[in-house]
Formats: C-alpha cells, sequence, structure tokens
C-alpha cells in the first residue's frame, strides 16, 4: 500500500453518475479497504450543473481547491463555493451544484466511503 503520492499521479476519469464532470480517485475502499473514506478530486466546467442528489449513507464534506459555484443544501439555502471554502452535507440531505462560473476544483471525502 502507498503512503505517499501526489495527485499528479493519478488519472482524470469521467464522474461515474455526472456528466461532463471528471474525477480523479485518490483514496477508496477497494484500494485501501472498506473502512477507508472515499477522497477524491473533482472537476466540474463552467455551466454543469451537478443535480440534487443525497448520499444515504456518508457525510459529504468539500474543500473548494478552486473555482466559483453554488451548492443548494436542503434545510439550509445556497452556500457559496469559493476558493477556501469547506462544506459539510450531512447523511441523507438533498444536495447540488449550479450557478459554476469558473471551473470548480473540489477535494472531496465521503465518510464512510463509497466507492
Amino acid at each position: 500500500m502507498e503512503v505517499l503520492f501526489t495527485t499528479n499521479s493519478l488519472t482524470w476519469v469521467p464522474h461515474p453518475a455526472v456528466e461532463n464532470v471528471s474525477i480523479k480517485k485518490i483514496i477508496t475502499m477497494e484500494n485501501f479497504g472498506n473502512e477507508s473514506p472515499s477522497i477524491i478530486v473533482v472537476r466540474i466546467p463552467v455551466g454543469v450543473v451537478v443535480p440534487e442528489h443525497i448520499h444515504a449513507d456518508s457525510e459529504d464534506i468539500l474543500f473548494i481547491l478552486s473555482g466559483a459555484g453554488i451548492m443548494r443544501i436542503d434545510g439550509v439555502g445556497e452556500v457559496p463555493l469559493r476558493k477556501g471554502n469547506v462544506v459539510r452535507v450531512p447523511r441523507n440531505t438533498k444536495h447540488r451544484i449550479f450557478d459554476v462560473s469558473e471551473e470548480l476544483l473540489v477535494y472531496d471525502v465521503f465518510s464512510p466511503g463509497i466507492m
């Protein structure tokens, strides 16, 4: 098992559920075991919408590396996605991303893991 690597060595792959969005899988249950969180980098181009969805069994914690957009979270409302912002979406909470005005790069952690 690798303990140190860079995201530069990882390949962008299509997001499994959202067209025109790509991901780099950093930590996955597949590679690090079933007790592992899932950690990915997500790239969302300008104008792309991530449709409303939930993660029934995992929290979703997003750290915005760059870009600009808006996230709508049920029970909270609209949250700005800007460099340096951290957003926590509780389990089983509807959320979506829209109004991406600058390509978003998001360090995304799911706990427990989902992939």
